[in-house]
């Protein structure tokens, strides 16, 4: 994946140089870190159950679900009918990594039609609106990390997924292909589309 150019301010104000991609790699890494997602999970001691899944993924489903739809509250929402639908077919999985893979898909899938429905009512908030994510998530944001999450809710919605799906969930091209509906072809062009388009929102 190619490192496109763009400008953020500094702490003191001025424009710099930096890669699109490192800037997002950074801030969503840094939510990453916050979140315990780079951290192997415990072995389980007793075979797996839906609360097992739900106390260790909730949390940071949720923050991927804000990352797609900006709005707490919704996120909540998403999230809660993913895990109603892991519910109804918790028989058909065969394992715990099945039904990580089910609930990431359906985050994905719930994210999109809550758009659609935004866009189709026609009361879509801007998702770079400051008050659209919780102070919970602002407060913990440096200006910079700030700046890049704010280009990157303007971003078209299939770009933030690949973008969200890679640098925040650290999926690989084949998880986001599953995750997303999409090719990996198109995850690649997505991806690299994305990273130009995150770069012109920085600048601008």
């Amino acid at each position: 994946m190619g490192y496109e150019r763009a400008k953020v301010k500094d702490g003191q104000g001025y424009m710099s140089d930096v890669s699109a991609e490192r800037s997002v790699e950074r801030t969503l890494g840094h939510l990453r870190t916050v979140d315990g997602l780079g951290r192997p999970p415990a072995p389980p001691t007793a075979p797996l159950t839906l609360e097992d899944l739900y106390r260790t993924h909730r949390m940071r489903l949720v923050r991927l679900a804000i990352l797609l739809v900006d709005e707490p509250a919704t996120a909540e929402d998403v999230v809660q009918e993913a895990f109603t639908g892991l519910h109804r077919n918790w028989g058909k999985l065969r394992d715990s990594a099945a039904a990580v893979g089910y609930l990431r898909t359906a985050v994905v899938n719930g994210s999109r039609s809550v758009l659609r429905r935004r866009k189709t009512a026609r009361e879509y908030v801007p998702p770079h609106v400051v008050n659209a994510r919780s102070a919970e998530s602002l407060a913990m944001l440096s200006s910079e990390h700030q700046a890049v999450v704010n280009a990157l809710s303007k971003l078209p919605p299939r770009q933030r997924e690949v973008l969200v799906l890679r640098y925040y969930g650290g999926l690989s091209e084949a998880e986001i292909s599953e995750a997303a509906g999409i090719s990996k072809g198109t995850v690649k062009s997505t991806a690299s589309r994305a990273l130009e388009s995150l770069q012109k929102a920085m600048s601008g």
